[in-house]
């Protein structure tokens, strides 16, 4: 066999020779030309072989024995290891997006209709970018220690400025909690609740992950329909009176985009305050309210019995995954114990990243400017469908597409995902998976106006294939 393991050097590649020598070992080790128990060449005879330095062989070899793949035993020389390690799978092939009743799976990019991701075009990445370097090199200069699980102290209080602001309701810092999303704000709320077996309220229709989520929980869901008020709190009464939880999207409803009038709040609030019952406000597009004020939070009118959920998935970008808790003071001992044992805040350079583009008033220049680019966006698609003679009606940051009688509107959501548009069915925000009547909701985030017609009849001639 060749003494140089047929190693070819490169000397004005990008990788370093010795990393170069280390790669070829690896590779006939894997190959099966350098077998298990395979005495290697010293530093002196491999460096003189291949025209190097000896310091360069050694560091190889030290590459390789920090891998495992070799074995050095002093004056009883260097042998490759009896079991290297298995060759690394190689990385998974990307694939077209899979759907789950139509909902994409596994990592996304904003496309035309998503529900759920801000404008691709209007995130500020320079600024971005510049605040979360800044973050990471100021993280890196603290002191070595376990963060706050509660979060960065600097960040909670930002929340709750922000919170007092625009959302119209008055906390302490000591009640909010940086969360690993919606998703860890929820986990962290059912943990701290411990309501196993009880039964919950559900919006129908309403957020597939919610109930979901509820569910794994332990908690059985019973399905409270929602009309032009929101949530229908008697009709919830009738169905499950000794329901312990009711998971509500006051703000805009999930999916309709409604309300919860007043005289919904205050039903709501007084069949809590009526038994040993909890209200989680999922604020879902609160802040993102497009023809007015935002409405004020539902935790605005009680301290007592809500549990707050908001995040900056929508507003910011879902990569961050930075969302927030706001608990009653009663439930901060319960919920601190929860996020110091199972589920701590996320990383603290991105925790001050947000908490320096709040404070320097990037955050709130940049939810008016997306409100006025949506509602611009929103009322181009609707003119679209207009001309095309389609059938809809606005909701939150989205647009309900009627489709024709017998088109099954997950048919219809798998094939335009698989021409790169991405509206979702209305079936799956059913408990039953059947909508009274088939639709589609087409965000319009990522609609800019300029496309708006293109895209609506791109995807009509896709709801037309299937009626044919």
């Amino acid at each position: 066999m060749d003494g140089s393991f047929g190693i070819s050097l490169d000397r004005a590649g990008r990788l370093s020779l010795s990393e170069q020598i280390a790669d070829g070992i690896r590779a006939a080790i894997r190959e099966g030309r350098l077998a298990p128990g395979a005495r290697l060449p010293s530093w002196n005879d491999l460096a003189a072989q291949l025209g190097v330095a000896r310091g360069t062989v050694r560091t190889a070899y030290e590459r390789l024995s920090d891998g495992q793949f070799i074995i050095a035993a002093g004056a009883a020389g260097t042998h490759v290891a009896r079991r290297p390690p298995a060759k690394r799978p190689d990385p998974e092939a990307p694939r077209v997006r899979e759907t789950l009743r139509a909902f994409p799976t596994g990592a996304t990019q904003p496309v035309p209709f998503q529900i759920g991701v801000p404008a691709a075009d209007l995130f500020p990445t320079a600024l971005w970018s510049r605040m979360l370097a800044q973050a990471a090199r100021e993280a890196a200069a603290t002191p070595v220690g376990y963060p706050d699980g509660r979060g960065e102290p600097k960040l909670r209080a930002e929340i709750a400025g922000y919170l007092a602001v625009a959302r119209g309701f008055a906390c302490h810092p000591s009640q909010v909690f940086v969360t690993n999303g919606y998703a860890g704000a929820f986990g962290i709320a059912m943990r701290a609740l411990q309501l196993h077996g009880a039964q919950a309220w559900v919006e129908e229709p309403g957020y597939p992950f919610a109930r979901t989520a509820a569910a794994w929980a332990g908690l059985s869901c019973v399905s409270v329909p929602v009309d032009g008020e929101g949530l229908d709190v008697a009709a919830g009464i009738a169905r499950a009176p000794d329901a312990r939880l009711a998971l509500v999207t006051p703000g805009q409803q999930a999916p309709l985009g409604v309300t919860l009038s007043l005289d919904r709040r205050h039903a709501l609030l007084d069949w809590a305050h009526a038994g040993d019952r909890w209200i989680v406000e999922d604020d879902y597009l609160g802040e993102l309210q497009l023809g007015r004020r935002a409405a004020p939070a539902l935790a605005s009118m009680d301290n007592r019995r809500v549990i707050h959920i908001g995040t900056f998935s929508k507003t910011i970008s879902p990569a961050i995954r930075v969302g927030y808790l706001v608990v009653p003071p009663a439930a901060i001992g319960a919920v601190t114990e929860v996020v110091g044992t199972l589920d701590p805040a996320p990383s603290p350079s991105v925790q001050m990243a947000v908490e320096a583009y709040m404070r320097d008033g990037h955050y709130l220049r940049h939810l008016r400017r997306m409100k006025r680019a949506y509602a611009e966006r929103r009322d181009a698609l609707g003119a679209a469908l207009t001309r095309l003679g389609i059938e809809h009606e606005a909701g939150a940051l989205a647009i309900r597409m009627h489709l024709p009688e017998g088109v099954d509107d997950v048919s219809v959501a798998r094939a335009a995902l698989a021409e790169d548009l991405s509206p979702l069915p209305m079936s799956p925000w059913y408990a039953t998976g059947v909508a009274p009547r088939g639709g589609l909701l087409l965000g319009v985030t990522n609609v800019p106006a300029e496309h708006a017609a293109a895209y609506a009849e791109r995807l009509w001639r896709i709801v037309q294939r299937q009626v044919a």
